[in-house]
């Protein structure tokens, strides 16, 4: 995707009289997108089709061209569906493809299609428009891993588990709490598409090669067409942006990183060791040789693909890193990492909204090891905070006292005896043994947006009602 007009027959035709004889096999390999590109094909023509209603509006090309043009790009819509359309390397990328084929269906007519604007705000407006339409999908597909993970929340608002610091046993929290931390991870990256596709609603198209054009045309009647909120306010920016698609790749990486670390806990919680939920056969394998064995693929395969979002940020960003304004030849090499971090992160929401779904959790086993640790721990400090009346520091240094003095006995907490707790400190009292339980420890966590069951099903609530 080169800057400057075209004409319509072949790769010559395209260059002019500058190039007599077409680029030899080495550049055209170099040279052409029509590869990936023709991805855009519905954008391009959709684009085209509000250009060309525009320019006859205007009175720049006459309402019959205009009908012409339109019924060829429908028909051209309706041959690259159906699988009938040809498409040419030699006629290097999408736009030069359609516009060529426009020629061989309506004649002349076709070549008034190309006034007042160029392929390089062609191009700009095509990925433009494909990466706000990704970025609604995904937005969609969050808001759907979002509900998977509230209905597993409230399916186990006040179930038991271990929560980690460290990858320790620390605190008892709820599953249910858990799965809310996913929901404000994924809430995050909903609002993150929400900001970029109000960044990105500006319609390039009327920027022409970098400079505008000296036609009288209505660009914000072509934004308006095109579901933009406005047009562009700088034409050499707007040739030379690719912002756009380094947002979604931010935001892409930033979800696909959430992923990654929600498929890391169910690989670790899915081994015979944690045993904390059980895959569904439909998201797990099983081995070439152990019959005992039940793999978690999709969640690692969730995380490889994080590696590969990644990479394309940082091919994009480093092809971006040192082009001087406007347009550039290096910008063709921005689509295929979008298309492929696209595609990976379609697949890898959707597959561990699957998980979320179908996994099936083992309370008892997540209860069995919440009070693994010694996790109460922090709530015999607060009772002696509260009921003995000492500075957290000397309570703190008094609990844990009594951890060791548990892990030389080989027993838990609430297992010492009162004699053995009063040995440590003198007022502690029977009453301790009301918050040395799991069930006890998760219930006191009321504060706003801790693990209490009540407040779980709160943020549960809140965030019902904001979907």
């Amino acid at each position: 995707m080169a800057d400057g007009t075209s004409d319509t027959r072949s790769s010559n035709q395209m260059w002019g009289g500058r190039f007599a004889s077409g680029p030899d096999a080495i550049m055209e390999e170099i040279n052409a997108s029509i590869g990936f590109d023709k991805k855009l094909y519905a954008q391009d023509i959709r684009g085209s089709k509000a250009h060309a209603t525009m320019l006859a509006h205007q009175g720049i090309i006459s309402a019959e061209d205009k009908d012409k043009i339109v019924h060829g790009l429908d028909t051209i819509l309706s041959e690259i569906e159906s699988g009938a359309f040809e498409f040419s390397r030699h006629l290097e990328d999408i736009h030069m493809n359609v516009e060529a084929r426009l020629a061989e269906l309506i004649g002349p007519a076709a070549g008034r299609l190309h006034t007042a604007r160029s392929r390089n705000d062609q191009v700009a407006l095509d990925f433009r428009l494909w990466v706000k339409e990704e970025l609604q999908k995904t937005e969609r597909l969050l808001t759907g891993l979002i509900g998977a993970f509230l209905d597993r929340a409230e399916e186990h608002a006040a179930a038991v588990m271990p929560g980690f610091t460290h990858l320790q046993t620390a605190q008892p929290v709820t599953f249910g709490h858990h799965c809310m931390a996913y929901v404000e991870m994924f809430g995050r990256d909903r609002s993150r598409v929400r900001d970029a596709i109000e960044r990105l609603d500006e319609s390039p198209i009327g920027a022409a090669a970098l400079a505008g054009t000296g036609y009288p045309i209505d660009r914000h009647m072509t934004a308006s067409a095109l579901g933009f909120r406005e047009p562009t306010r700088n034409s050499i920016d707007t040739v030379s942006d690719r912002d756009f698609a380094l947002e979604f790749l931010s935001v892409a990486a930033i979800a696909a990183t959430h992923l990654s670390r929600l498929a890391e806990e169910i690989v670790i919680w899915s081994t015979p060791q944690f045993g904390f939920i059980r895959l569904s056969d439909s998201f797990s394998t099983g081995s070439s040789i152990m019959p005992q064995k039940k793999n978690p693929d999709a969640a690692e395969l969730v995380r490889a693909k994080t590696g590969r979002i990644n990479g394309s940020l940082v091919a994009l960003l480093t092809v971006m890193k040192g082009l001087p304004l406007a347009y550039s030849k290096d910008m063709q090499e921005d689509k295929e990492q979008v298309f492929d971090a696209a595609e990976s992160l379609e697949l890898a929401i959707a597959a561990m909204t699957g998980m979320v779904r179908d996994l099936t959790v083992r309370t008892d086993r997540m209860k069995a090891a919440a009070g693994s640790g010694y996790s109460t721990a922090t709530d015999l400090a607060d009772w002696l905070v509260r009921e003995a009346g000492l500075p957290f520091r000397d309570a703190h240094h008094a609990t844990g006292r009594a951890v060791a003095m548990a892990e030389a006995k080989s027993c838990e907490l609430a297992e010492l005896s009162l004699e053995d707790l009063r040995s440590i400190h003198a007022s502690i009292s029977a009453r301790v043994y009301d918050v040395l339980t799991v069930e006890a420890s998760v219930a006191s966590r009321t504060s706003f947006g801790g693990t209490a069951p009540s407040g779980v099903r709160q943020q549960i609530a809140w965030w019902r009602e904001r979907l």
